[in-house]
Formats: C-alpha cells, structure tokens, sequence
C-alpha cells in the first residue's frame, strides 16, 4: 500500500507519453490563469478548480471513456490518472 507521504510523481514512469502532454497542458494553464482567475465569483460554495476539470476531460477523451462515472473511478483508483489531474493520493476524486 502506498503512503499518503509518497509522491505521485515517483510513481509515474519517466517515457509515458502523458509527461509531455502534461507539461504542455501546464504551459497552456499558465496562459490561461488570469482567465480562470476572472472565472470565479466570490461567493458562493467549493468548485472544482478549471484546471483538473479540463485535465479530467482530456483523460476521457484520450482513453475513450464514455461515461462520467467511468471516469471518477478511475479517478479513485488509478495514480497515472490522479497524477495528470494534480490530485494527491489522498485527495477525493
């Protein structure tokens, strides 16, 4: 079992080809923060943040899952998905 004090980054294989994929999504973020900033209304409840919401949705795309709820378990249960999202091992999908 992995503990919460290890990093998702030293369990993702250094030749996937997501590494590259995310660094440019990264980059492309970086871009975009000021828009995403402007996005958010002061009010209100917890949002899930743009970012892991788009990460999220290019997984889906990528590994042809068709339903949500097919992507939220594998959001739960697999660390190559919750390391390209930027969720922790502890953090709920």
């Amino acid at each position: 079992m992995i503990s919460s004090d290890v990093h998702l980054e030293d369990h993702v294989g250094r030749d996937i080809p997501l590494r590259m994929i995310r660094q440019i999504v990264n980059d492309a973020f970086i871009l975009l923060e000021r828009v995403f900033a402007a996005l958010y209304s002061p009010m209100g409840g917890p949002t899930i943040a743009p970012e892991k919401l788009l990460r999220a949705m290019l997984l889906q795309a990528f590994y042809s899952i068709r339903l949500s709820g097919f992507l939220m378990e594998r959001l739960e249960y697999d660390l190559l998905f919750c390391w390209f999202v930027g969720f922790g091992i502890d953090d709920p999908a």
